[in-house]
């Protein structure tokens, strides 16, 4: 019977074996950051839904939509634009919100393969 050679149990630390990135560090936290921001089920459905339409949406549509308060929804369009998802327009005491019209092609594959 042959026998079976283990790789040894200690190991230094970054001698095994080089370790290449995908991704660049600084696009790897632009991603983090959009994935944290697609972390709640609300703001999926709501990044989903402007990505459907072909206009802005209006502030009181998503909260009649999804039965939450104004600063409840106010609060998800906010993580979704500090992500770097979503333009804002104000018109009187209404805020539209849209998509980002330029969004980078690795966002948009995100954003399509949730749906």
């Amino acid at each position: 019977m042959a026998s079976l050679t283990l790789p040894p149990t200690e190991r230094e630390r970054g001698l095994c074996c080089d370790v290449h990135f995908e991704v660049a560090p600084a696009k790897a936290v632009e991603i983090a950051a959009v994935l944290k921001a697609l972390g709640d089920p609300t703001r999926v459905q709501m990044v989903l839904s402007l990505r459907k339409m072909k206009g802005p949406l209006c502030i009181c549509d998503f909260t009649a939509a999804f039965k939450l308060s104004q600063p409840t929804v106010s609060h998800h369009m906010a993580k979704l634009r500090e992500a770097g998802l979503v333009d804002a327009t104000r018109k009187g005491i209404w805020t539209f919100y849209r998509l980002k019209p330029h969004l980078q092609p690795a966002v948009l594959r995100i954003i399509d393969a949730l749906a």
